[in-house]
């Protein structure tokens, strides 16, 4: 995408997805200005320091910007609680009005804002699911990093800028990724990781590189103004699945045999008793457990047709092809 002498920030550049994405718009010809706490080296012209926790948007910032990314954020936790709430909204919900009002001020007309599928809850991560849930699934999210994303979206959506768009992306993976998926595969790989049976959940995960996509394609395309999508690949995937995707990546042996259920389920209560004991969680409690052998299952047709792309990667075979 060609954006004439016009800028195009990024914020949260220097994470994971944020220097692919600016990698990726700088090889097309675009003049980046990147957005961090930190100053770094990486493929954009400009660097400007901010924490959107504590500070403001600096005047000259947004000059000359045509196309806002707005991935700064703060990664949830592992396991969270209601008291874990302020830790998100300085930088999810501050952070973005802060944005969004300049970027108002400045006559900015493109946003893309990356929430996530957590802004629109989980449905009961506990039963396998009959239906994928897509944009019009009306449950509350469930998680203060979920409740913090959907309070940054409704900003979003009142803005006066013409052309906003949200995504809601599911789980990233990718080279580089240093959150779930990378401690399961050093897990199996160390032979920690239970093999758990087969029960038909559904997860459903999203290639950086589709996810990038997916963001250009949601600036260039007209139909996509105030609209909300999910993104996340054709097929999900179960648990187990991904498991001997894991192993056969890895060049391990296909495990033929699994830890029956109530076996895990027993295991994961004396987890979640011992760790309240302690005041430390345990490798396997019940709330891992759910994790593992619940749903999340999202649907991106919308983002498909409207957008007009097919995502090229599934995990599994990613996995394979990468070992």
């Amino acid at each position: 995408m060609s954006s004439g002498n016009k800028i195009t920030l990024v914020t949260g550049a220097t994470g994971f997805l944020g220097r692919r994405l600016c990698q990726r718009l700088q090889d097309e010809g675009e003049l980046i200005r990147a957005v961090g706490r930190k100053s770094q080296d990486g493929p954009w012209s400009e660097f400007v320091e901010i924490d959107f926790a504590k500070n403001g948007i600096p005047e000259d910032c947004l000059n000359n910007v045509g196309t806002i990314y707005h991935l700064a954020s703060k990664a949830h936790a592992i396991a969270e609680t209601p008291y874990n709430a302020d830790l998100y909204r300085p930088v999810i919900v501050e952070g973005t009005r802060k944005l969004i009002g300049a970027a108002e001020r400045s006559g900015v007309n493109r946003f893309a804002f990356f929430s996530s599928v957590k802004s629109m809850g989980e449905g009961n991560p506990t039963e396998v699911p009959i239906e994928e849930m897509d944009e019009t699934w009306t449950h509350a999210p469930q998680s203060p990093y979920g409740l913090a994303k959907a309070e940054a979206e409704t900003i979003v959506r009142k803005s006066r800028m013409e052309h906003a768009v949200i995504l809601r992306p599911a789980m990233v993976f990718g080279p580089g990724e240093k959150g779930n998926l990378p401690r399961m595969i050093e897990a199996v790989k160390k032979g920690r990781f239970p093999p758990i049976p087969e029960n038909g959940n559904k997860r459903s995960m999203i290639h950086v590189d589709d996810l990038i996509e997916f963001a250009i394609r949601s600036m260039q395309t007209p139909i996509a103004a105030g609209k909300t999508y999910i993104v996340s690949s054709k097929s999900p995937i179960s648990t187990r699945a991904l498991y001997n995707a894991i192993r056969e990546s890895l060049g391990l042996p296909a495990q033929d045999w699994s830890i029956p259920i109530f076996l895990l389920k027993s295991s994961a209560f004396a987890g979640s008793i011992i760790g309240s004991l302690i005041g430390k969680r345990m490798p396997l409690d019940v709330e891992t457990l759910g994790k593992l052998t619940g749903s999340a299952w999202y649907s991106s047709k919308l983002a498909q047709r409207e957008l007009n792309y097919c995502p090229k990667y599934e995990v599994d075979r990613w996995l394979i092809d990468q070992g």
